[in-house]
Parts: structure tokens; C-alpha cells; sequence
């Protein structure tokens, strides 16, 4: 009965030294591999169908968001391709939205004393690229995140931050 005993302690014993070796590998790895809040991959490009849609529809392509390095506000543009389709967009009687669903808030466009909405407005021209900022006050939309832009009737889904 000795030696049975003997050997559940030696197996025992032998588990335990593998199962600690791997705990410490994984540690050591975590601390070498942090996990990072931004995703690495690249998931800012719009598929072709949606492409089409904005440029058939509405007119314009190239729409992409970005955080400006402050991370106070957030940029959003477009190129018209389209300009009597994409009047909508740069006119000042609608007001911008761009929200995101995974922090659950809705950013506007500011509007300065002296220099009015931070967004640029006028006829449309094709082959120029329009922006907007967005005030992001409390850093609560963060480069990663899915947001979408509603200008009156346009709407745009699922563009990533970059």
C-alpha cells in the first residue's frame, strides 16, 4: 500500500510542476504581449457594396473618421463625386450626429463665437474632400470604436475610428 501511495504522490507532485510551468509561461508571456485596447488589424475600410451605396446614392466616398491626436475632437470626411447628389451633406441648416452605440453617446459639431460650426459648408464641388469636427469631450469615443454619422437624411454605419 506504500508504494501505491508513493505513487499518487509522485504523479501528484509531477502535475503540479507542469501545471505551475505553465502558469508561469503564461504570465511571462502576458507581461511581454500586453493586451492592447486598439485592435491591430485594419478594420476601417468600408466594404465595396457600401461604397456603391454612398456613391450612388448620396454621392460622395472616402468616408473615414479619425481621432485627432488631442483625442478632444473627432474628424469626420468625405469626397464628393457627386455634387448635386451630395448637397445635403454640406448644407448648415442640418445638424450632424456621429454616435456610438458601445460607449452610448451622440457627439455634435461645435459651434465657436467668432468662427461658427467646425465643419465646412457650401456648394459642393467634385473631387473635394469635405470635413467636419466633432467635440469629444471626455475622450469617451476612442480610436477602435464603431460609430455612425447622421447629417439629415445620410447615414452612415459601422465606420471605424481610426
Amino acid at each position: 500500500m506504500s508504494t501505491r501511495l508513493t505513487e499518487v504522490l509522485s504523479v501528484t507532485c509531477m502535475t503540479l510542476a507542469a501545471t505551475s510551468s505553465v502558469a508561469l509561461a503564461a504570465q511571462a508571456a502576458r507581461a511581454l504581449h500586453p493586451r492592447q485596447a486598439i485592435s491591430p488589424f485594419n478594420a476601417s475600410v468600408t466594404s465595396v457594396r457600401a461604397s456603391e451605396y454612398y456613391q450612388m446614392h448620396w454621392g460622395v466616398d472616402s468616408l473615414v473618421v479619425k481621432s485627432v491626436p488631442s483625442n478632444q475632437l473627432i474628424r469626420f470626411s468625405y469626397r464628393v463625386v457627386d455634387a448635386s447628389k451630395a448637397g445635403a451633406l454640406v448644407g448648415k441648416e442640418v445638424a450632424p450626429q456621429l454616435y456610438d452605440e458601445q460607449s452610448r453617446v451622440s457627439l455634435v459639431v461645435p459651434t465657436m463665437d467668432k468662427v461658427g460650426q467646425l465643419r465646412q459648408s457650401g456648394p459642393a464641388e467634385n473631387g473635394k474632400t469635405y470635413w467636419m469636427v466633432f467635440s469629444n469631450k471626455g475622450n469617451l469615443v476612442k480610436p477602435g470604436h464603431r460609430v455612425g454619422v447622421v447629417i439629415g437624411q445620410f447615414r452612415a454605419n459601422g465606420l471605424a475610428v481610426e
